[in-house]
């Protein structure tokens, strides 16, 4: 009983220093100190020494900041003008039209990417003047923004992915690898919901669509092949074990520099722009992870999770049960977290559980990138629908109301997913 009042206590301390507007670091930080020094002997200093520098000396994290600055030098250079023009030619006789352009926009920008909040304000920039223009729904519009940029958590490489991998000692490659097939799920998904949305709305989408001969589609589509080639380049040689993520992260940044220096994107200005970017976010994410790993620890020194996991373990929940429980807890921390912050937060005391239940770490990885999407399109702390706010100067509950039929995609993909587990583990068991 005394350490289910102490995990309260923690946990109560933890939000208030949240809810306060102290930084997630710090007050993972505040709370693993405040643990340690009220409920253990352990020297406190040596510990959060040891831990911190453990935490930042870690090889796999030298990718992090690599592929965040790969996102950030593309997300400067002329892709999405390119991507637009590439694809927008091929989809005008689909149900759905230019609403597609959005989602394989977005799928597309994922790839070299990683982050989903860039891959909105990237595809919106550049479509949402366009299809508003025509005259498209501006729910559907927003919708299909709101959905499809959930996948830069998803499709590799993934900066979450990162994160979970480091957090739980799982391999990097095998995570990127995992989220390849269940990202072409979503999109499938999506297409399937816009197509099926088009036939029985016919009369509200636009219908002049420009008439392009075969010749000029194969001619603009030629502006999505550099990026297709930095994508498979990327991903290929993590699959083939030609490269580890960090070296493909390596080939990525000066494949993306030559393809931003290609297009007359590259100067001075952009270059610092970009590496100023990365070396931010790329430090607000180790801060996050140093902090997390200190948590970790010390609550390992209170016991809390080895008495959360005989828990679990002692109401023999199935892991079909295991798993909803946690879907609806992941789900109601993200309306108040970013999604990193969420993976960091529960890892050490979700993953005794997650073993316990006979789960495969791998698989719940995607498991969680899949619900953590969710809460990116979930008020009051939904990322992507800030970005689409800002862009569309509509409210967030009107933007939150157009992508709620994409929040109900993610829980369809989640089911998917769970009944057959082998759309995770297919691409990984065969690396």
């Amino acid at each position: 009983m005394s350490e289910i009042y102490l995990t309260l206590l923690l946990l109560l301390t933890l939000f208030a220093l949240l809810g306060s507007g102290v930084w997630v670091a710090f007050s993972l930080f505040g709370v693993g100190i405040f643990g340690m020094a009220l409920f253990t002997d352990a020297p406190v200093g040596d510990v959060l020494a040891t831990t911190v520098w453990g935490a930042s000396n870690h090889w796999a994290l030298a990718a992090l900041p690599l592929f965040i600055w790969m996102g950030e030098i593309l997300f400067r250079s002329r892709l999405s003008e390119d991507m637009f023009s590439g694809l927008s030619p091929w989809m005008g006789k689909v149900p759905g039209k230019l609403l597609h352009v959005n989602i394989f926009g977005c799928a597309i920008f994922a790839a070299v990417s990683g982050s989903s909040a860039a891959t909105a304000a990237t595809i919106g920039k550049m479509s949402i003047p366009e299809l508003s223009k025509r005259k498209y729904p501006e729910s559907m519009m927003i919708g299909t923004l709101a959905g499809s940029a959930t996948l830069g958590l998803l499709i590799p490489p993934s900066i979450i992915l990162i994160v979970y991998g480091v957090a739980t000692e799982q391999s990097i490659a095998r995570l990127f690898i995992a989220g390849v097939l269940p990202g072409l799920l979503l999109v499938g998904l999506f297409v399937g919901f816009v197509i099926i949305w088009a036939m029985m709305n016919r009369d509200i989408l636009p219908d002049v669509i420009e008439e392009i001969s075969l010749g000029e589609k194969l001619r603009r589509a030629k502006n999505l092949l550099p990026v297709i080639i930095l994508i498979s380049g990327v991903i290929g040689s993590i699959y083939t074990g030609i490269a580890s993520p960090t070296d493909a992260a390596a080939v990525g940044v000066v494949l993306a520099l030559l393809l931003s220096w290609l297009t007359g994107d590259l100067n001075k200005t952009t270059f610092f722009e970009g590496l100023m970017g990365a070396t931010k976010t790329s430090c607000m994410i180790a801060f996050i992870l140093a902090g997390a790993a200190f948590l970790t620890v010390a609550m390992g020194f209170t016991g809390i999770p080895k008495l959360l996991a005989e828990w679990i373990g002692g109401l023999e929940l199935s892991p079909y049960a295991l798993l909803a429980a946690l879907t609806v807890f992941f789900i109601v921390l993200g309306c108040f977290l970013d999604g990193i912050s969420v993976v960091v937060l529960t890892t050490s005391v979700i993953m005794p559980m997650v073993e316990q239940a006979g789960i495969d770490p791998l698989w719940f990885g995607i498991y969680v990138v899949i619900v953590v999407e969710m809460s990116q399109i979930t008020p009051p702390v939904g990322f992507n629908l800030f970005v689409l706010q800002a862009l569309t100067g509509r409210n967030i509950l009107t933007v939150a109301k157009a992508a709620l039929p994409f929040f109900g995609l993610l829980i369809l993909a989640l089911a998917i997913i769970i009944a057959v587990p082998e759309i995770v583990t297919y691409l990984p068991n065969n690396m």
